[in-house]
């Protein structure tokens, strides 16, 4: 069975808000949820929110035991001609 085209010109059916509840999900959004997207090629090896949680803190543990490269032992040549 096809489905039916709707006609984008059409007025749509009214909307009833009467049970509407003003500010419903206000708090939870003054906690500071983040929403990210995890690209599809990823969702099998993060496939909820403990795991991307968990790569990330293990990620970050690297971050910060890794050290900045150490400076050059040698000094550098001197550019100018020995006369």
């Amino acid at each position: 069975m096809k489905k039916r085209e709707l006609d984008p010109l059409a007025p749509r059916p009214a909307l009833d808000f009467s049970k509407g509840v003003r500010g419903k999900h206000h708090g939870r959004m003054q906690q500071g949820t983040n929403v990210v997207l995890i690209a599809p090629d990823l969702l099998e090896t993060f496939p909820d929110s403990e795991a991307v949680n968990e790569a990330l803190r293990s990620l970050k543990k690297i971050a910060e035991r890794t050290t900045k490269p150490a400076s050059r032992s040698t000094p550098k040549r001197s550019t100018a001609l020995a006369s």
